[in-house]
């Protein structure tokens, strides 16, 4: 074992890049293999719908366990304790509302996109525009996430203390995460996501492994460690909750419902379920996500409690990369700059994997719902939407890149509950009412998701996230903060539900009726959905 020092972090650089390297090259390859059949819009989109329910539910765990879940909700437990836990829990528990409400109903009903749902009895072009809009702000949300942990964890591999050095290694980040969209489509991006999720499986088991057998595997012994530990300033108080939401539960209340209900309406999650052929398999990818999520939520809560046992909260609050350091340092101090590497390696294409599939479905929804069917009113040709969507991924990795360098030392967990509120404030509602209710109309789904949207964004802009507090986005020297929660799904998602209802009951517009009946037969049955694709 070695010590924790600054100079460790550091000190092999050329190695720590060298592994990236190896993993970028050796999946690049794959996604220019997997490249060779994009011939069409459901290849680029969908992966030609020709992935099994185990290699759709392993792709699916790649895509949702994000720098979030690896370096936020590590470094999150190590600080805060029991409170850092409550994101496992939520991210965990979310799966089960996607699971029985969402999943097989949207695979039966869907060609590529979430707006494909929402639209198909009702009129396209409002309903694709706002579905278009929300899947975008909702992306750009969980893509800020990711650039912040790309761009904390360089800093501690390469003791990059500057924000120069730091933006630098995000737009590098941006780039290949570009190339791997623009060549690979689903397919390439799906394969890179099924090794990552291996990879980060595989890596987070030898760390849980090895923190177990320093204390004799006796987990209890962990938790002792960490109450112990001389930079620990809370004692037992981290085996309860309260040290993080203690003064205002209500907002540990909002960031649950935020939470649980958010992956229900993440559209990059969606956008997986129509890469396989059938309901059945849908189900089954969905199956397999949870109890590989489930067990990886499990080594988190000792690679956590571990880091802050080990390595102990105040270093990783103060090294480069902030609270999201947890689980580097932990790996430099169990196996040096060799694990360090390989750890940091899988943190990085966590980040990569989740980034391009974030892209393409971005890319995806402004390529498939507002130039196909809005602009071009679907008379244009297969090639002509992916050439679009290839423009559009560009675009939005420079965003990305931009909106990264603002967001730098934010921890990644946090950021990605205000990306599960948006989604389940705008999207959620929309995608409940329009599978159960069948007097929802086009001005409900307009209302819902421009409501729910406006309601969660302004109030992420007006609260403590923002401004007023050495933690804010734009520092504690200006402050416009009005609402007092850091998370706003307790207020923004009965609002999307109610916009929804309103905008519906006062709508006198008749809606097709036999379309409503059609879409309940493909919801319940999968009849008429589309077969895979043949080569």
């Amino acid at each position: 074992m070695v010590a924790i020092d600054s100079s460790q972090n550091s000190q092999n650089p050329v190695l720590n890049i060298s592994i990236f390297l190896a993993f970028v090259a050796v999946t690049m390859i794959i996604v220019i293999r997997a490249s060779r059949n994009n011939s069409s819009a459901a290849d680029f989109y969908a992966g030609g719908r020709s992935f099994s329910g185990r290699q759709n539910g392993i792709a699916i765990a790649g895509d949702y366990l994000s720098a979030a879940s690896f370096l936020g909700i590590c470094g999150a437990i190590a600080i805060n304790g029991y409170d850092g836990f409550l994101y496992s829990i939520g991210f965990l528990v979310a799966w089960l509302v996607a699971l029985l409400l969402v999943a097989e109903l949207m695979r039966n009903t869907a060609k590529f996109t979430m707006a494909d749902v929402l639209s198909f009895r009702l009129k396209q072009r409002p309903v694709r525009m706002a579905a278009a809009l929300t899947t975008l702000m909702v992306t750009f949300f969980y893509l800020l996430a990711q650039m912040a942990g790309a761009g904390g964890l360089v800093s501690l591999l390469l003791g990059l203390d500057d924000k120069l050095g730091q933006s630098l290694v995000i737009a590098v980040v941006g780039v290949v995460m570009i190339l791997y969209v623009l060549i690979g489509g689903m397919k390439g991006t799906t394969w890179v996501q099924i090794i990552k999720a291996v990879l980060l499986i595989a890596g987070a088991a030898i760390m849980t492994f090895w923190v177990l057998a320093l204390k004799g595997f006796n987990f209890g012994a962990v938790l002792e460690a960490a109450i112990n530990h001389p930079e620990n300033a809370h004692g037992a108080d981290i085996l309860a909750p309260g040290i993080k939401y203690g003064a205002l539960p209500i907002d540990f209340v909002s960031l649950a419902l935020a939470l649980v209900l958010g992956t229900a309406g993440l559209p990059h999650v969606l956008m997986r379920f129509y890469t396989v052929p059938t309901a059945k398999e849908a189900r089954r990818s969905v199956v397999w996500a949870i109890w590989l999520i489930g067990i990886f939520y499990l080594f988190t809560l000792v690679l956590g409690f571990g880091a802050g046992a080990l390595v102990g909260p105040e270093t990783i609050a103060a090294a480069p990369g902030g609270v999201n350091s947890a689980a580097p340092l932990l790996a430099a101090f169990l196996g040096g700059p060799l694990l360090l590497g390989c750890i940091s390696a899988v943190a990085f294409a966590t980040i990569l994997a989740v980034v391009a599939g974030l892209t393409i479905t971005a890319s995806a929804s402004f390529a498939h719902d507002i130039y196909s069917s809005v602009v071009k009113k679907g008379n244009v040709t297969a090639k002509q939407e992916v050439k679009v969507a290839r423009i559009t991924t560009v675009v939005i990795g420079a965003l990305a890149i931009v909106g990264g360098i603002g967001v730098q030392g934010q921890n990644v967990a946090f950021l990605v509950a205000l990306a599960f509120a948006v989604a389940a404030s705008a999207n959620l509602p929309t995608i409940l009412y329009s599978l159960f209710w069948k007097r929802f109309t086009t001005r409900g789904v307009v209302w819902s998701m421009i409501g729910g949207l406006i309601a969660a964004v302004g109030l992420i802009a007006f609260s403590p996230v923002v401004s007023g507090n050495e933690t804010a986005m734009l520092g504690a020297g200006i402050d416009f903060a009005i609402f007092p929660l850091k998370n706003p799904g307790i207020l923004s998602i009965p609002i999307g539900f109610f916009f929804g209802w309103l905008g519906s009951v006062t709508d006198k517009t008749a809606e097709s009726k036999k379309l409503a009946a059609e879409m309940e037969v493909r919801a319940l049955t999968g009849y008429g959905a589309e077969p895979p694709a043949q080569h």
